[in-house]
């Protein structure tokens, strides 16, 4: 939502009356991994409850332009929004927990704010002044998210009624002070009405005593009010409930009303959050400090089957979203999936597969195991090294009831891959490649079906004598940050009575995102199609290859794009479902209950 290079206009905030979009604030203190994301997506749970829509920003202090260029060893997963923009994984908490489609301005960096002043500045557009963090990198961001929430991320088309905005990494860091001082203006501008900021702090137990310690909250609390910001809810995360004293305690030394010490402690899943909230009267509290008008009633905030939802004339707040964790934690029988990939070190990395790999479970009435499988530990290299490693590994894939294998980029473990699909493809193992996974089993078809000896992929072999995968034309080999082909594309199913065209619920067009600079080589389709592999997805044009099938296996499917990220808990994604099913040998049972094709949510539905 950056206003055009060279653009005169003056940051527009009222300076008194209300605007249309209040603004609620989620700080972080004393260290990161609080759970920031988690109780922001709540928060926006509970007012979608109360009937409010809702839109989700995160600012992030670093001075990347965006996250796709971050080792996800650091940084974790790189979101893919529908636009093509590629963010922060909490991005993706957001899509999941209110059900939104964001944009990449939703995606705030220092390397975006301070890129957009830089260039205003060579066009003229401070007029000669000098250019100073006061007031011109701070009016930057407050103009940037007042843009960005006046756009609508939800199927009504109309404005956000609030804006949640998340500020990144800890209360004290040098690079947000620039953010906490712009926020402190912001609250100025648009007035204390218009304006709430919730503080996440830390609540530890030292010692045998069990006592809840409150100096770490505190200090964060006095840091904030250095900054000329003072916490209208005060979220203390830790292990156990806190106790009056404790509440009393904070109320006092950080100033918050006593109701407004929220407890957010250890919960049986992350989707109880959100009734922790509710049950502490939070939404109550932000209706009333924005003025919203309480009616009492409460807005669905899930899409579910009809009989699944309550009957009530005025059902319980959050009843429908009560179903996800109670259902969660009353799955007993077990699916084992074994993820094979390159990043399992750290499992941020993979956060959309993991949280897909869930809500296919669920919907599916299983309790999900993952099995983690580093693939360069299947490769021959390790037999001769780590003997012991190997062994673990293949025994953990050979256990599994299906397999996964995710996105990646470099040659690393790439051989590991091509011999989980091989094992997968010979033995009947359900199987689901993603991008590179996808790639991976093309190659392993060409050389041990095809006899290819040679078949690879030029990112990994240049020279190859089979260049089954290959540079994508308008990719740069020299540009890395958003040169990819990205973002939402449509994808044509050919085959009305291939497998996949069943997962997608008998669609013949289908909107995934994507995040690639290779693809198939479309010239070697025929050879491989004649033996089996079936490319029933194309893109738009017929020339890119988007899904594949083998015929004959219970459920060997792949695909270029990623359907994790639009993974919702209630409507799981078809192809993550279809793999949770058949690695417990019910899919073909499931398609047949749906009337031939596969209906995503249905199964909530349906008795554990």
């Amino acid at each position: 939502m950056a206003q055009p290079e060279g653009a005169k206009s003056k940051v527009q905030l009222p300076l008194s009356g209300k605007p249309q979009t209040k603004f609620l604030v989620v700080t972080g203190g004393t260290i990161s991994g609080l759970g920031k994301g988690t109780a922001i997506s709540s928060i926006g749970v509970v007012l979608r409850s109360h009937g409010l829509r809702v839109t989700a920003v995160k600012v992030d202090p670093y001075l990347n332009i965006d996250a796709g260029t971050m080792s996800p060893f650091e940084h974790g997963e790189v979101f893919v929004l529908d636009d093509g923009g590629e963010a922060d994984l909490d991005l993706g908490n957001y899509e999941r927990f209110l059900d939104l489609t964001l944009t990449s301005n939703h995606s705030v960096t220092s390397g975006k704010i301070y890129d957009q002043v830089i260039k205003r500045e060579r066009t003229g557009h401070y007029l000669g002044k000098t250019v100073q963090m006061v007031p011109h990198v701070t009016d930057a961001i407050q103009e940037w998210i007042t843009n960005v929430s006046k756009v609508s991320v939800d199927q009504s088309g109309l404005p956000p009624d609030v804006c949640l905005v998340e500020l990144g990494g800890t209360v004290g860091d040098i690079e947000s002070a620039v953010y906490l001082e712009a926020l402190q203006q912001f609250q100025f501008r648009v007035g204390r009405d218009n304006f709430l900021l919730a503080h996440l702090g830390m609540l530890p137990v030292i010692g045998a005593t069990g006592e809840q310690k409150t100096k770490p909250c505190q200090h964060s609390v006095k840091l904030l009010r250095e900054a000329g910001l003072k916490p209208d809810i005060l979220m203390c995360r830790s292990e156990t409930p806190i106790g009056p004293d404790t509440r009393k305690k904070l109320s006092l030394f950080c100033q918050v009303p006593e109701d407004s010490v929220i407890s957010l402690h250890d919960v049986s899943n992350l989707y109880r959050v959100p009734l922790l909230l509710a049950d502490q009267n939070v939404g109550m509290l932000i209706c009333q400090h924005f003025g919203f008008s309480l009616s009492g009633s409460a807005s669905p905030v899930l899409k579910l089957p009809a009989d699944v939802m309550s009957t009530e004339v005025h059902p319980a707040r959050l009843s429908d979203w009560a179903v996800v964790p109670n259902r969660m934690d009353e799955c007993r029988d077990e699916v084992v999936i074994a993820v094979v990939g390159k990043y399992t070190g750290n499992v941020d990395a993979y956060i959309s597969v993991v949280k897909a790999l869930q809500h296919a479970a669920l919907e599916a009435g299983l309790r999900l195991r993952l099995e983690w499988v580093e693939s360069s530990e299947l490769e021959p290299n390790a037999e001769r090294f780590e003997p012991k490693r190997f062994e673990a590994a293949w025994e953990s894939l050979r256990a599994a009831d299906g397999v996964l294998v995710p996105g990646g980029f470099g040659n690393r473990g790439i051989e590991g891959k091509i011999m989980t699909a091989n094992h997968c493809r010979k033995n009947g193992v359900p199987y689901l490649g993603i991008c590179v996974g996808f790639q991976t089993a093309i190659i392993e078809f060409a050389r041990n079906e095809l006899g290819w000896e040679g078949a690879n992929s030029t990112e990994f072999d240049e020279h190859t004598s089979h260049p089954v995968v290959v540079f994508l034309p308008e990719s740069s080999a020299a540009v890395m940050g958003g040169t990819m082909r990205l973002g939402s594309r449509a994808t044509i199913i050919k085959d009305p009575e291939s497998l996949t065209h069943q997962i997608y619920g008998g669609k013949p067009v289908i909107y995934e995102r994507h995040r690639h600079r290779y693809e198939v080589n479309a010239s070697f389709v025929p050879a491989m199609e004649s033996r089996g592999l079936k490319f029933t997805g194309q893109d738009d044009r017929a020339q890119r290859m988007e899904l594949c099938e083998l015929t004959g296996h219970p459920f060997f499917v792949a695909c270029q794009f990623h359907p994790e990220f639009k993974s919702r808990p209630s409507q799981p994604a078809p192809l993550f479902l279809s793999l949770v099913l058949a690695a417990k040998g019910l899919l073909a049972t499931r398609l047949k209950l749906d009337g031939g094709n596969l209906k995503a949510g249905a199964g909530f539905a349906r008795e554990i």
